[in-house]
């Protein structure tokens, strides 16, 4: 495994889970503490969790690493390492990088977890060698980050990419942001299992194979519906496809701003119906203003460690650009 001083622990924060991992120079995740849920229980319980799940993936080296790099979903300014607002934690002007360097007493650096997940691909993954690349990051939110010309875009207050607040539906559903009609209250993870939980209600017979796998209707996820929709139940069917039907519209929208070379699907979305990538590739081809429309669709190759790669292989990169040669050219 490495030494301490090679690996940097890369730490992934979401809006249910936590996830640690110690990351070599290569970005390879040489050891992982395996995901770990927490409550959503306020900063106190959830900075709790991520510091154990942080000590139990470094029982496994002799000495600590020298860097740990804390990927969150949220906006946030990584230079001081503020969680500014995390919408689906229900946090704002949180100092992250300060609560978990004062636990486990090395540097530590936050960022964006689309922007790392960003990162992690653009690197070592299905982007390597891509100079503008989209990461359209799908899971319980919707995030995205892009990399311009060899460089990650920031935007003024460090928040471009967070196309999940863009609007689809004018007047549409509520968000966990203020506002309403959000690409993510339609395809986030939390608002497909909102959708069905309503469309359960809405027709309790046709629902009756969600309620059962499940076990309850408030109990229903996204995950139920996937499961469902591959037994193939109506409902479920029905649902996937207005899911689809919503992603296309916000990735066609995504397409034709950023105009990238190459979009990259990431999530757990994803991961669970990989049959929406040549979907959204077929609309790209459809749908976009012709400079845009040829863009590259393709799936990530990291999945949901991305974030915990992307995090760490920038935290390793500021800090030798700060004291050294960059790792790589084309990191700026």
């Amino acid at each position: 495994m490495g030494t301490g001083a090679d690996l940097v622990l890369g730490i992934d924060l979401g809006a249910t889970k936590v996830v640690s991992g110690l990351v070599d120079a290569r970005g390879r995740v040489v050891h992982s503490s395996g995901r770990q849920l927490h409550a959503n229980d306020g900063p106190g319980g959830v900075i709790g969790t991520l510091v154990r799940s942080a000590r139990s993936c470094l029982e496994a080296i002799s000495e600590p690493p020298r860097l740990v790099g804390v990927a969150v979903a949220a906006q946030v300014d990584p230079r001081t390492g503020t969680v500014v607002h995390a919408p689906n934690l229900g946090w704002r002007d949180i100092p992250l990088a300060r609560r978990v360097g004062d636990e486990l007493g090395v540097p530590v650096f936050v960022l964006n977890d689309a922007r790392a997940a960003t990162y992690a691909e653009w690197q070592f993954g299905a982007g390597v060698g891509a100079t503008d690349l989209f990461l359209l990051a799908l899971g319980t939110g919707v995030g995205g980050a892009a990399e311009v010309g060899g460089r990650l875009l920031e935007g003024g207050s460090h928040a471009a990419g967070e196309v999940g607040h863009l609007t689809i539906v004018s007047g549409g559903r509520r968000c966990h942001c203020p506002n309403w009609g959000c690409f993510e209250a339609y395809v986030g993870g939390w608002a497909i299992g909102e959708r069905a939980r309503e469309a359960v209600r809405q027709d309790p017979e046709g629902g009756l194979d969600l309620v059962r796998r499940a076990g309850s209707p408030e109990l229903i996820t996204a995950q139920t519906v996937f499961h469902s929709y591959r037994s193939g139940d109506a409902l479920s069917r029905r649902l996937v496809r207005e899911t689809e039907r919503y992603l296309t519209d916000g990735a066609v929208s995504v397409v034709n701003a950023f105009n990238p070379s190459m979009l990259v699907l990431g999530g757990g979305l994803i991961a669970g119906m990989p049959e929406f990538v040549p979907a959204v590739e077929a609309a790209v081809r459809a749908r976009c203003q012709p400079p845009a429309a040829g863009a590259r669709i393709v799936r990530a190759k990291f999945a949901e460690e991305a974030p915990m790669i992307g995090v760490a292989t920038r935290a390793r990169d500021l800090a030798l650009e700060q004291t050294g040669p960059p790792a790589r050219k084309r990191v700026r």
